[in-house]
């Protein structure tokens, strides 16, 4: 490390130069000293304000690909976009209203509709011979669709031997065609293989993880033709929850990029279809029960190494207060931080 402070690089190329902005990140460029800056990235976006400070950091956007053209010309895939609309049955969408809690995201995700049509569509498209990546933030809905459904699944803490055991099979085993995975495939998995997409949860609404997920199955497929949809990105949304708000919100950047989404509002054949499952009162009364008996922690979304957790705000009784159910009660001052030390990098060019 001493040896890279000492050199006088002549240009130093940053790949995700989007993440430059964050505390850490930016201390690169002070340590390490070169004469030209070049940065890189697919999603130059920040659901902060700190995507302005590249201007002084590194310096102006230079040059945007249009997505749009790569795809004509064949150097991406052609992707279909479509929002699933899934309605919450009537003792889900119950208990949504009622809970005040962070289990309102876990409802949201275990909606027995949803579940139904990810599994229509993952078995729609294994008769296609297609390789499928279905997307979860929240790991208790990972493991439950994962391991109801009998297909492998990557998290944190999966070992890299199994990590690189499930990849393996996914991008050359025949009987492997779908893979659960958590945010940890967000940005580090190279699977050109994929070339359908299936998120059942996400993180609230995010531009950024909306397009780099899209990313997962945009590399061209051989053989493919240009003028036919060759991709398939699916965003299943639990319908009359705040999913649907998050789902506007994560699609603008794609949008902007001259994508469109189709909306399903209702699968064909879905509800006749016998070997789906949830399909009974009873089975959706026993998941319903599980999901009550999650604790908050199973609620939450995965935390990667390094990512601030975000707090959640809780609606707790008088009794609770006061230790009826092991709680404590505590209040904290914090400070002001406008006045906090600023970056030696950073000036003030904004108009206020």
């Amino acid at each position: 490390m001493k040896w890279l402070q000492e050199q006088e690089w002549g240009i130093m190329v940053m790949d995700e130069v989007h993440t430059i902005p964050a505390r850490m990140f930016r201390r690169v460029l002070t340590i390490v000293q070169a004469h030209c800056k070049l940065g890189l990235t697919a999603t130059l976006v920040r659901e902060d304000d700190k995507i302005a400070d590249l201007n002084f950091l590194i310096g102006p956007k230079l040059y945007e690909a249009n997505w749009l053209e790569l795809q004509k010309r064949g150097f991406i895939a052609r992707v279909q976009c479509a929002e699933v609309w899934c309605p919450m049955t009537p003792e889900f969408y119950r208990e949504y209203l009622a809970t005040k809690s962070a289990k309102k995201m876990l409802l949201v995700a275990m909606n027995p509709s949803k579940f139904r049509a990810t599994q229509y569509l993952i078995r729609y498209h294994e008769r296609r011979n297609d390789k499928i990546i279905v997307f979860s933030d929240n790991v208790f809905a990972l493991k439950h669709y994962a391991i109801k459904m009998n297909k492998p699944y990557i998290y944190g803490p999966t070992s890299q031997g199994e990590r690189l055991q499930i990849l393996q099979n996914f991008k050359l085993n025949p009987k492997v065609n779908t893979i659960f995975v958590s945010k940890v495939a967000d940005t580090s998995f190279d699977l050109p293989e994929a070339n359908v997409l299936i998120q059942i949860s996400s993180h609230g609404g995010s531009r950024r993880q909306e397009a780099q997920r899209l990313g997962r199955i945009l590399r061209a497929k051989k053989g493919a033709i240009a003028e036919e949809y060759n991709a398939f990105f699916y965003t299943l949304v639990s319908q009359d929850t705040v999913e649907m708000s998050f789902s506007r919100k994560r699609q603008r950047f794609l949008v902007n990029q001259g994508y469109s989404y189709k909306v399903i509002t209702k699968l064909p054949g879905i509800e006749s279809d016998p070997d789906l499952f949830y399909r009974t009162k009873e089975e959706q009364a026993q998941i319903l029960q599980q999901v009550l008996s999650a604790s908050e922690a199973d609620a939450d979304e995965e935390h990667m190494p390094g990512e601030k957790p975000g707090f959640t705000r809780r609606i707790a009784s008088m009794s609770s207060m006061s230790g009826a159910d092991n709680q404590v009660y505590m209040e904290f001052k914090r400070g002001s931080s406008s006045n906090g030390p600023k970056h030696p990098l950073f000036k003030k060019f904004r108009m206020k």
